[in-house]
């Protein structure tokens, strides 16, 4: 499987259904029909695809966006979610963070007043559909095939990039206006 594929596999259940669960469901099986070897690529092509975001810009992005409740995890998750919301999306914010601004997703969570557990910028479980997947299919763990691949995956953030000033809202505005404009107000 190349990125082409990976992106056909995530783009399908984003125009299909807002709801993480379904989409879940919808991939999993979807990666259940397909070899031992093309599941291990989802899996390592996922992992590629969240560490282009895994910056200190779009940790501050995302820590804006969360009211500040952005640790190593929550943002871990928000990458997955990130990614989960298809790949125009995916790779305006890669490019740029402040594009967040331009997701569907980020301007009803601007537009909410009170954010239900569901409404959280988060995906915690896209991480575990290729393992899912790999086990109810092949049994044992995909971490072994991989490893046999040579690779390995990263399950925590480690950010890069140039620092930012993550609390201070002069740099928050001069870097991310446009999600400043939305979520400043609650930072």
């Amino acid at each position: 499987m190349d990125a082409g594929g990976f992106w056909k596999l995530v783009d399908h259940p984003v125009a299909a259904t807002p709801d993480l669960e379904q989409r879940r469901v919808w991939l999993s099986g979807r990666l259940a029909l397909l070899p031992a070897g093309e599941i291990a690529d989802f899996a390592a092509l996922l992992d590629a695809q969240r560490r282009r975001v895994d910056t200190w810009a779009h940790w501050q992005a995302a820590t804006l966006i969360c009211s500040g409740l952005c640790g190593m995890d929550s943002f871990f998750y928000f990458q997955a979610w990130l990614v989960g919301q298809g790949r125009a999306a995916f790779e305006a914010v890669a490019a740029s963070p402040d594009a967040l601004a331009d997701v569907a997703a980020v301007r009803r969570l601007a537009a909410l007043n009170d954010w239900s557990d569901a409404d959280w910028p988060d995906w915690e479980a896209l991480y575990r559909v290729p393992d899912d997947a790999y086990a109810a299919v092949f049994g044992g763990e995909l971490e072994d095939l991989l490893e046999s691949r040579g690779q390995v995956r990263a399950w925590d953030v480690s950010p890069g990039g140039e620092d930012v000033e993550m609390e201070d809202p002069a740099d928050i505005a001069r870097r991310i206006p446009r999600l400043w404009a939305l979520f400043g107000k609650s930072a």
